[in-house]
């Protein structure tokens, strides 16, 4: 109620304060959701086409299981692109691009490093994982086999998710929804269905061309992080920061001064 007068609101409405700060907002998380959205899909999408496999039973069941593991991985690679995206980010806008750049480079190495780990104790338990999911002697091999290709996938995803959080960070969410789309959509999956019916190679043609996808992604975005002008980007970061300020002293002078108008008529 403080900020009504005369019931009405001050400065045109909390919807017309508010409408602009929510359309930028929208701008950068939508990218930002799709990004992540559109990698889960396709996983989703490779369950189905497991499903259309001759051996549809069992393949589902390994997938199943070897993704269950996956997705273990998943919450580490993702935490640590929420890091490398929200440092990157603060310290271009703080006008650090030295510490930007390191921040974004030891991310990637960290990122490789957990890969690797990852990818490690994956080839580690798959000849016990698959026995705690099913008694199914086919399921259970098929399980060992599958969780090699995975390890060699997760090797790859873990800077991948990384390289996605740095281009938040610069302010380019759209980037990495249009990697993931073009590494995904146009490219995995299409060579994965090939190699999976086409040349008759089962599940392991689909993680194979899940793979082919995923190193295209990276190599998009890796691409284009090395192509970084630290320098500028800061310098683009200060500029938008002293827009939003200019904005905010605009907006709170018109509506001192509507105040400042109501009141006198008032009196």
């Amino acid at each position: 109620m403080e900020n009504r007068k005369g019931g009405n609101w001050k400065g045109g409405g909390w919807l017309d304060q508010g409408v602009h700060d929510w359309l930028r907002l929208l701008k950068l998380c939508a990218p930002c959701c799709l990004t992540t959205c559109l990698e889960w899909w396709c996983w989703e999408i490779l369950i189905l086409l497991t499903g259309r496999l001759p051996n549809a039973k069992q393949a589902v069941g390994v997938i199943a299981i070897v993704l269950n593991f996956d997705y273990l991985l998943f919450s580490v690679m993702l935490s640590l692109a929420t890091c490398a995206s929200t440092r990157v980010s603060n310290e271009l806008g703080a006008n650090q691009a030295g510490r930007a750049y390191r921040s974004a480079y030891v991310s990637l190495g960290a990122s490789t490093i957990s890969g690797c780990i990852g990818a490690l104790v994956m080839v580690g338990v798959r000849g016990v994982w698959g026995s705690l999911f099913s008694h199914d002697q086919g399921i259970i091999k098929g399980v060992k086999m599958m969780m090699l290709l995975m390890a060699l996938i997760e090797v790859v995803n873990f800077p991948l998710a990384v390289c996605g959080g740095i281009v938040r960070g610069t302010a380019r969410p759209w980037l990495g929804m249009y990697a993931n789309l073009g590494g995904f959509y146009f490219l995995a999956l299409p060579v994965a269905v090939l190699l999976a019916f086409k040349a008759a190679l089962g599940l392991g043609g689909l993680l194979v061309g899940f793979l082919i996808g995923v190193v295209a992604c990276l190599i998009l975005l890796v691409v284009f992080v090395v192509r970084i002008d630290w320098e500028v980007e800061a310098e683009k970061a200060q500029k938008l920061a002293s827009c939003d300020v200019q904005e905010v002293d605009v907006k709170e002078r018109v509506n001192h001064r509507t105040t400042e108008t109501v009141d006198g008529a008032e009196a």
